[in-house]
């Protein structure tokens, strides 16, 4: 389970709406609402202890929508 930055709801990884990649950092979003504020605002919900440290191997594309 990780939490949404924006609503702080736990969901679950497989079954966030989109993986959003900001600096680095991986944050998951529950909805459509929450996609549009992060983006909106990213600063203000990028908070590396709630996303998930990306780990880029050579090659690999980064996360997109479902």
């Amino acid at each position: 389970m990780i939490t949404d930055p924006v609503c702080g709801k736990r969901i679950n990884r497989g079954r966030a709406h989109i993986i959003i990649e900001h600096e680095g950092v991986a944050y998951a979003v529950c909805c459509p609402l929450c996609q549009a504020e992060f983006e909106r605002a990213p600063a203000a919900y990028a908070k590396p202890n709630v996303g998930e440290k990306v780990r880029k191997k050579p090659g690999r594309l980064p996360y997109r929508a479902r």
